[in-house]
């Protein structure tokens, strides 16, 4: 990290435990994504008058290159965030996630779906469930009545023009189907 990280406490005493607990949590941040730059942390005691406990706010914020995370912990009425390690466990949690989000959008590791196609159904056995389509390739697909959208597999016909979504793995008749809406 290119500045220390900066705890600030706020209507409280520091407390050499929590600071340690913190720099453990950004220890671990860093471990996981090692080009943070700069991490603030503000650490407050409501000063309100509760019917319990006084409750405690947390709000981290990461600097790293080209983005912000912030995370702001003040949930009202949360009586588990009396325990200022609670408060400040849910509050790196969170960050914790928004930088796991935030790597695999840079690694561009998103799920991405496949691009339905056009085909003709060319087989369709009722009484068995299943049916078969041709590509526009002229390959041939399984279709099991369950991979056809709205319960719409008693309407299909031989000819019918249908979208499609082929299933990544084969089953046992070869290339199927996952998804297919038969067109109008």
């Amino acid at each position: 990290m290119q500045v220390p990280v900066q705890i600030t406490f706020r209507h409280m005493d520091p407390s050499s435990f929590v600071e340690e607990q913190i720099r453990k949590r950004v220890d671990e941040l860093e471990e996981f994504y090692p080009r943070i730059t700069a991490c603030d942390v503000v650490l407050e005691k409501d000063h309100r008058r509760h019917r319990q406990g006084n409750l405690f706010h947390v709000r981290v914020r990461l600097e790293i290159p080209g983005h912000t995370i912030a995370v702001k912990r003040e949930p009202p009425e949360h009586h588990a965030h009396e325990d200022v390690r609670v408060a400040v466990r849910d509050a790196f949690d969170a960050v914790r996630r928004q930088l796991e989000d935030y790597a695999r959008r840079m690694r561009a590791d998103v799920k991405t779906h496949e691009t339905p196609q056009i085909g003709r159904i060319t087989k369709v056995f009722p009484e068995r469930g299943y049916a078969f389509l041709e590509t526009e390739t002229g390959d041939e697909v399984y279709v099991h009545h369950n991979a056809v959208v709205n319960g719409g597999f008693a309407k299909l016909q031989v000819g019918m023009k249908v979208r499609y979504v082929l299933s990544p793995d084969p089953g046992e008749k070869g290339a199927q189907a996952s998804t297919v809406v038969p067109l109008p």
